[in-house]
């Protein structure tokens, strides 16, 4: 057997522990990973465990901080940043909120965003500057995917009282992936900070969040993680983080004395965590990264994420009546395409239809086109599937 086909067979193995892989073809990774059975089970048994022993009691207490504490520093490792500098959240749009309503805003401050973040992130800049009079402006990085410098355009947009820069690491319409570094240079020579939108980087990319020097990092667990829905993160670097107040506030972010009374905030992390959270779920987020683990490392990983995008984008360029949004092999597992038709009602039929056969995409509105993501799991038979499909249209 070639180690090309042992590989293969390796994979086909790997993805046994993945249920949802095995009845559909499955494309939808930065929407929502497929959970491996582990994770699935070791949140029931830590459900069942918790009702055992009683669901507030010493003993439950005491393994929740375990709990949090060993899942911390997973992810922590993942990032490559102390364990003190994860706060645990819901979501990306939480971490994010935390980061946007943290900062003392002053009335004409500015607010620098792209015009490929997500309407949630857009939403929460309108209401920002409504509440505090910050004018909000927008940087164009669409018009970069294929020609021009993301880090100029950004650059060209940064006022001398802009107060925040708000990003994507992997933007989730393209899939282009913004050279954090440079970036954080030119907010940083200007005294900005950056928030950092990371759907679709954590888990999907090789990070090393202290080398990169960005200060707030917003992720989740469920998508390239393949971890539970309800389980995210935020990443403060130290030196930000005096600068970033809670904005919601409860027992877990605070220091109480021997009256009950609020001391302080937690001196790290945890000053920005409120209270009971579904604690199950991040033992399932840890089971899922260490089932990835046992596949390869992060790295490993992401250069097997573009070896399948890489051969999506080559299989649907060759298609007539398909046309990508990237000129050149992409840098993430987000493959965006338009139909030649380039109409939305056909983008939408198209993945209804692909659905009906077994094989799961989605539309994006802006650009309008559809977008494919790949993972490590992805198997190239199922992207010849995909190609095939859509050949049959044309």
């Amino acid at each position: 057997m070639t180690s090309t086909s042992t590989a293969k067979t390796r994979l086909v193995q790997h993805r046994e522990q993945f249920p949802a892989l095995a009845n559909k073809i499955y494309f939808n990774y930065g929407g929502q990973g497929p959970m491996p059975q582990k994770a699935l089970d070791i949140i029931s048994q830590a459900q069942t465990h918790i009702q055992h022993i009683g669901p507030f009691s010493t003993e439950v207490g005491n393994w929740i901080d375990q709990e949090k504490q060993a899942t911390r520093e997973v992810i922590a490792s993942e990032l490559h940043v102390p364990a003190s500098t994860i706060t645990f959240t819901e979501n990306v749009t939480v971490g994010c909120n935390i980061g946007f309503w943290g900062i003392e805003w002053r009335a004409g401050d500015h607010l620098l965003l792209s015009d490929c973040e997500h309407p949630g992130v857009i939403a929460t800049t309108q209401e920002i500057a409504r509440r505090f009079a910050v004018e909000v402006s927008t940087c164009p990085l669409i018009a970069t995917l294929n020609e021009g410098d993301p880090v100029k355009a950004i650059a060209q947009h940064l006022r001398p009282n802009t107060r925040l820069v708000v990003l994507s690491h992997v933007l989730w319409n393209t899939g282009q992936v913004l050279p954090l570094d440079k970036i954080v240079e030119i907010c940083r020579n200007n005294n900005s900070l950056l928030l950092i939108d990371a759907a679709q980087s954590v888990g999907a990319l090789p990070l090393n969040l202290t080398e990169l020097g960005v200060d707030f990092y917003a992720f989740t667990g469920h998508k390239w993680l393949c971890g539970p829905a309800g389980v995210g993160g935020l990443y403060v670097r130290p030196e930000a983080r005096e600068s970033l107040q809670p904005t919601f506030i409860g027992l877990r972010g605070i220091t109480v004395n021997s009256a009950a009374q609020p001391v302080n905030w937690h001196p790290d992390g945890r000053r920005y965590e409120v209270s009971t959270s579904d604690f199950t779920l991040y033992a399932g987020l840890k089971e899922a990264i260490a089932v990835h683990h046992q596949w390869g490392t992060p790295q490993e990983r992401y250069e097997q994420i573009l070896c399948n995008s890489d051969y999506l984008w080559r299989g649907l360029t060759a298609l007539p009546g398909v046309k990508c949004l990237r000129t050149s092999p992409p840098e993430s597992g987000i493959v965006s395409f338009q139909l030649a038709q380039n109409l939305h009602q056909s983008h939408v039929k198209l993945v209804q239809l692909l659905e009906s056969q077994g094989l799961l995409l989605r539309t994006i509105a802006n650009p309008n086109c559809i977008r494919a993501t790949v993972h490590y799991l992805t198997l190239e038979s199922e992207i010849d599937q995909l190609l095939e499909a859509i050949a049959k249209l044309f």
